[in-house]
C-alpha cells in the first residue's frame, strides 16, 4: 500500500515543479522530500523523477503516478474536512449577540431549525445593542452578530451580510397616514440618544417633532398611542413582538433600517456558526420578518413582559 504521506509530496513536486519549492509548500526540509521520493521509488520499483541539471522533472511514470497522487490527497482532504465538519456539528457551539426585537421575532425561528437539524449544537445568546455586539465579536466573546443601522455602510473589519430590510411605521389611530400630518401632533420618542433618525425622519418631511413622551418600551409606546396621548414610529421587528388593539401602522417609504448579520476574521466560519448561519438565512426566508403581521394576528404580550425599543436603541 502506497504511503498518503508520499504521494502528497509527489502531487506537491509535480504542483510546484521543483523539490525546494514543494518542501516549502509542505513545510518540510528540503532532504525530507529527497527522502521520501526514494522510498517511493523504492515502494512501487518504478523511476518516478530524474535530475536535469541542478533540478528534476518526472518520468512519465511519474507523471502518471502524481495525477492519480493529486486525486487521491484531494479526496482525502475533503473526506477529513467533511468529518471534521460532522464532529464540530454533534458537539458545536455558536455564541449569538442581537437587538431585541431580532431576539424576539426572528432567532427563535432559526434556533427551531437549528435544533432540528443540528441538536447536538448549544446556542448561546446575548441582548445587546448592535454597537455592543460588535464589540463582543470583535473581542471573541461571540461568534455572530445580528446588528441594525439605518444607512448601507458598514465596518470595514467585520463580515456583514444583509438579511432584510426592516421598514420603519407610523403608529397612530388612522389609517394612511404620513409623519407630515403630524406635523402639530404630541409625539413618543425614546430617549435622547436614540431618537436621531426618528428626528432626521421628520426634519426631511418640513418639521420638528414636538417630542411630549419619552419611553424605550414597546409596550408603553403603543398603550400611549391607543389612548390617543400621541403618535409614534416603530420598526416591523418590533411590532411582530407586540401590537396593541386600535392601533393603525402605516410603513414609511424611505425610512428603514437595514438588518445584518456580522461575523468576524477570515472565513470560513467554524461548522457551528456556519450551521447556524444557514438556519437564520432560512428562518427569514421562511418568516419575512421585516413584513408586520395583519392586526388580528399580531401577538399580544402581558403587560409585564419588557419589550425596548426604539429608532436607535437596541430593539
Amino acid at each position: 500500500m502506497l504511503d498518503i504521506v508520499r504521494l502528497r509530496i509527489l502531487a506537491a513536486v509535480a504542483a510546484h515543479g521543483s523539490v525546494t519549492k514543494a518542501a516549502k509548500h509542505l513545510k518540510y526540509s528540503q532532504p525530507a522530500v529527497s527522502h521520501h521520493l526514494a522510498r517511493l521509488e523504492a515502494e512501487t520499483g518504478a523511476r518516478l523523477v530524474q535530475r536535469i541539471g541542478r533540478g528534476i522533472r518526472l518520468t512519465p511514470e511519474g507523471e502518471h503516478l502524481a495525477r492519480r497522487a493529486a486525486e487521491i490527497v484531494g479526496r482525502v482532504d475533503t473526506a477529513a474536512a467533511e468529518l471534521s465538519a460532522m464532529v464540530g456539528l454533534r458537539t458545536g457551539r455558536v455564541r449569538v449577540a442581537g437587538f431585541q426585537s431580532a431576539l424576539a421575532a426572528l432567532i427563535p425561528h432559526a434556533a427551531a431549525i437549528l435544533r432540528r437539524d443540528h441538536p447536538g449544537i448549544e446556542l448561546h445568546l446575548a441582548d445587546a445593542h448592535p454597537q455592543v455586539a460588535l464589540n463582543l465579536l470583535r473581542d471573541g466573546q461571540v461568534d455572530a452578530a445580528v446588528i441594525f443601522r439605518y444607512d448601507d455602510t458598514t465596518p470595514d473589519d467585520i463580515r456583514a451580510t444583509h438579511l432584510l430590510d426592516d421598514p420603519m411605521h407610523l403608529l397612530s389611530l388612522q389609517p394612511g397616514q404620513t409623519l407630515r400630518d403630524h406635523r402639530d401632533s404630541a409625539w413618543i420618542a425614546g430617549c435622547e440618544h436614540c431618537r436621531r433618525e426618528f428626528i432626521d425622519a421628520c426634519e426631511r418631511a418640513g418639521f420638528t417633532p414636538h417630542v411630549v413622551y419619552t419611553s424605550d418600551d414597546v409596550i408603553v409606546e403603543q398603550a400611549l398611542v391607543a389612548a390617543g396621548m400621541g403618535v409614534t414610529t416603530m420598526p416591523g421587528l418590533s411590532l411582530r413582538t407586540h401590537r396593541a388593539p386600535g392601533i393603525e401602522a402605516t410603513p414609511l417609504p424611505d425610512f428603514r433600517r437595514r438588518v445584518y448579520l456580522a461575523t468576524y476574521g477570515d472565513p470560513p466560519d467554524p461548522p457551528a456558526t456556519t450551521a447556524f448561519i444557514i438556519a437564520l438565512h432560512h428562518a427569514v426566508q421562511q418568516t419575512r420578518p421585516g413584513e408586520p403581521p395583519p392586526p388580528d394576528e399580531a401577538p399580544d404580550r402581558p403587560s409585564s413582559t419588557k419589550h425596548r425599543r426604539s429608532t436607535g436603541s437596541a430593539n
